[in-house]
């Protein structure tokens, strides 16, 4: 396997990506295949998984790309997810978490249970729930990346939920990377994000620009635990210049 930050070879790097059928996840998932990781996305359908691989194209095909039905939403789950990718593949190098969603609702004041529940509680537990179930499987090779919306640390009035709930993630990563200083956990923290789904602006950040930062955080070994803004396309460049210099 080599790190060569420029053009990596993971051949034999074993990724976890949950909520990698997304458009995020897409540029993630796509990222770490072109380096010849290999690429556990767990689905909760087997439509999703077949709808990623055809989003990837040629690289949908490969045999490094593993797509098992499995709920991690749970702390149950997690934890079989986790005791399974490590049994399949005999450990966990790197893990990138785009889990979320968007809810437009209304004023805090108006929110009912069901409100609470998808969009604050269901999220929050599922990075919970992850967190606590991979993070000590975690080899020490790689590194756990959250990747949430600058409305973690913005408030959106409207939105209010998915701002707590991104805020929650964001403060989780910290208190990991408090409690765990043998390991590298790190926040990538997007702008507005072009994918598949959304055109967007040109200066928005891609969702391959995701993916290559990920790919490239996790290979720098000279950046400790940190929280990184990916605001836009040029940040996102400068970004990567920097994790690759730190390789």
């Amino acid at each position: 396997m080599s790190t060569d930050p420029i053009n990596p070879d993971l051949s034999g790097r074993r990724v976890l990506v949950p909520g990698g059928t997304g458009g995020v996840g897409e540029g993630i998932v796509s990222a770490y295949l072109n380096a010849g990781a290999d690429v556990v996305v767990p689905t909760r359908s087997d439509a999703r998984g077949t709808e990623l691989r055809a989003a990837l194209g040629a690289i949908g095909t490969s045999q490094l790309l593993h797509l098992p039905t499995h709920d991690y939403t749970s702390f149950a789950g997690a934890e079989a997810l986790g005791a399974e990718m490590t049994e399949r593949l005999g450990g966990i190098d790197d893990v990138v978490v785009p889990v979320g969603g968007w809810w437009q609702g209304g004023p805090l004041t108006t929110i009912d249970e069901d409100d609470w529940a998808g969009a604050f509680t269901g999220l929050a537990t599922a990075h919970m729930a992850l967190a606590r179930a991979i993070v000590p499987r975690l080899s020490g090779v790689g590194a756990y990346t959250v990747v949430v919306g600058q409305s973690a640390e913005f408030p959106v009035p409207g939105s209010g939920l998915v701002s707590m709930e991104q805020a929650a993630v964001l403060m989780m990563q910290r208190v990991l990377a408090a409690e765990s200083p043998d390991e590298r956990v790190h926040a990538l923290v997007l702008g507005p994000v072009r994918t598949r789904f959304v055109d967007g602006e040109p200066e928005w950040v891609s969702a391959s620009e995701v993916g290559a930062a990920a790919v490239a955080l996790s290979l720098a070994t000279g950046i400790g635990s940190r929280s990184v803004s990916l605001a836009s396309s040029t940040e996102a460049r400068t970004a990567l210049e920097a994790f690759r210099a730190a390789a």
